[in-house]
């Protein structure tokens, strides 16, 4: 059934490629009010074709912001139900002047669908829509359970999931998410993506005297606010970039033989790595680059300020500094633990009589992961092994995608993502593309996930699902 369905996916491309080009024609920009039109527009196009391809109780569900587009097809009793994500929302075009084409009339080029979205995900979402479709359309239906979830706010950091998952809890419960989003992470070597780093932060404020002070009259008799914040966020490194605060990944889990081995076969060339940032080397000299920037926890002071940064000069000494800092996380970390780690290191370090405030915490996300066997993890890698002649290497995102933990914790199940955009398509750049060969593999990988999921009883994955929150 699967290879039919794919057969019959792959004949229809050039209609598939024209609906997507339609849908990239259409601004769906979230963070942007004036592009309120083309978000409608596009709920209105997936809308649509929800119910054109035959799913069942199509409709918006509305958490508070941008809404969601849902659709079901439960008639597969017996077999797994399979949430799958995506996001219809796109990241601004600017700026316009460096596209080669305007970014919402797509064009093709060399085998590249250039538009706004093409990769970053309109594409993959598309693939995902219209495979279940092609099942629909063919005898005895869909070999799993049904629920899709396109998302309008990915772009804008989600802050409407939580809210949206908890008032549609029931119609959401599935076994396992499927997601569109999160692509490939090479463009040479087969890759899984099975997690993601999570995420903590902290605002800092630091007070070292009642007001501002003129530096003539009080230079080198008072602190420094700036002086000392700096000497502070200095103190969570050493110099070679090992994280210094004590405890900070004592929970973490360690890494395997398995992580160390796919990070190798995914190593980029060191040198070209820096010279393509213009940056210097810098973190645990212990790891690779490769190691550092998706097996290992990081804490970057991402904003400092204070004092007088105006035009011209201003001889003040500062009473007041503040810094942003945040902490990528690895699995086994506890955001909240994290957080509070670091705080204690800074406030450990600070002098008598000067004062740090911590602003409240601004929420956090865990590392996500999928455990070995899990049948996510089973199905995808048969299916990579089949299309693409060989087993994939894990990969994992160095970066923290909040649906994954957020999904996790509201609905108690874990996610695969299952995308075909490349790691090198200038997303939310100018000139982002979509690889055409890559349309065409995902044609033929969804059909044969969807089947191998359906060879599963609804029953297995039971030990799977997590506890979900109070």
């Amino acid at each position: 059934m699967s290879q039919a369905v794919a057969e019959q996916l792959l004949s229809q491309k050039d209609a598939i490629l024209e609906r997507l080009m339609a849908l990239l024609r259409l601004p769906s920009v979230s963070t942007d009010p004036a592009y309120a039109e083309g978000m409608r527009a596009t709920r209105d196009f997936l809308l649509r074709r929800l119910e054109e391809l035959g799913l069942q109780q199509v409709q918006l569900l509305e958490g508070g912001g941008q809404p969601a587009v849902y659709g079901e097809w439960l008639g597969a009793p017996g077999r797994p139900t399979i949430l799958v994500y995506g996001h219809y929302d796109v990241q601004p075009p600017d700026p316009l002047e460096q596209w080669v084409t305007p970014p919402f009339e797509p064009s093709i080029r060399d085998g590249r669908l250039y538009a706004r979205g093409a990769s970053d995900v309109k594409g993959s979402t598309l693939i995902a829509v219209e495979t279940v479709g092609a099942f629909l359309a063919s005898p005895g239906g869909c070999p799993v359970n049904i629920k899709f979830f396109l998302e309008g706010e990915e772009e804008t950091g989600s802050p409407s999931l939580r809210p949206l998952l908890a008032k549609y809890r029931a119609l959401l419960a599935a076994d396992a998410v499927l997601s569109a989003d999160g692509g490939r992470a090479s463009t040479t070597i087969p890759t899984l993506n099975t997690g993601a780093r999570g995420l903590c932060k902290l605002e800092v404020t630091l007070r070292s005297a009642a007001k501002d002070m003129h530096s003539g009259r009080y230079g080198g008799a008072v602190r420094n606010a700036l002086h000392e914040l700096a000497r502070l966020v200095t103190s969570l490194h050493d110099e070679q970039g090992r994280v210094q605060v004590e405890g900070f990944d004592s929970d973490a889990t360690p890494l395997t033989n398995r992580d160390r081995a796919d990070a190798a076969e995914l190593a980029a060339d060191e040198a070209e790595f820096y010279a393509s940032a213009g940056a210097l080397p810098h973190g645990d000299p212990a790891y690779s680059v490769r190691e550092r920037l998706t097996l290992r926890p990081t804490i970057d002071v991402n904003g400092m300020w204070g004092g007088y940064t105006g035009a011209g000069s201003k001889t003040v000494i500062p009473a007041i500094a503040q810094a942003k800092i945040t902490a990528r996380l690895v699995p086994g970390q506890d955001p909240d633990r994290a957080r509070a780690r670091i705080v204690e290191h800074l406030q450990a370090r600070v002098p008598a009589g000067v004062v740090l405030e911590v602003s409240p915490p601004g929420g956090g996300s865990p590392a996500s992961t999928l455990a070995e066997g899990h049948p996510l993890l089973v199905a995808a890698e048969a299916v990579v092994r089949e299309t693409m002649g060989r087993a994939p290497a894990r990969a994992r995102i160095g970066g923290t995608l909040p649906i994954t933990g957020i999904f996790q914790e509201e609905l108690g199940i874990d996610t695969l993502m299952f995308g075909f955009a490349m790691p090198d398509e200038d997303v939310h750049a100018p000139n982002e593309f979509f690889r055409l060969s890559s349309l065409e593999d995902g044609l033929r990988a969804w059909p044969l996930l969807l089947s191998r999921l359906g060879q599963e009883e609804a029953s297995r994955y039971a030990p799977w699902k997590r506890p979900v929150m109070a």
